[in-house]
């Protein structure tokens, strides 16, 4: 059975989708991503537009402006809804982590 598009998202994914809480354009998103992480994560301008087309296809992002070739775009409720999973996600995995090693914080 194939995998579900987007089951889980990359830190590239999560950092773009989280990116366009508020209205962004491509070279927005290619500045913000770095600065949000420390450097950590970056995404180049080809993953970006590549990712930020099949976002939109799948409605989890919409475009609201279009200046010449600069788009912006917005956050939909299903994109939220799906950044809001991989959060839980994330979050399910490090409560795993310090469960299995008795950190402070395990519930």
């Amino acid at each position: 059975m194939p995998r579900e598009k987007f089951s889980t998202l990359t830190e590239q994914m999560f950092y773009v989708l989280l990116c366009l809480r508020e209205e962004c354009c491509g070279m927005d998103i290619l500045d913000k991503v770095p600065s949000m992480t420390d450097g950590r994560v970056s995404v180049g301008s080809g993953t970006l537009y590549n990712l930020l087309e099949q976002f939109r296809a799948e409605g989890m992002i919409r475009e609201t402006r279009t200046e010449g070739r600069k788009r912006s775009y917005l956050l939909t409720d299903a994109g939220r809804a799906r950044l809001e999973r991989e959060y839980q996600r994330i979050q399910a995995q490090a409560e795993d982590y310090r469960r299995a090693f008795g950190e402070e914080g395990a519930t």
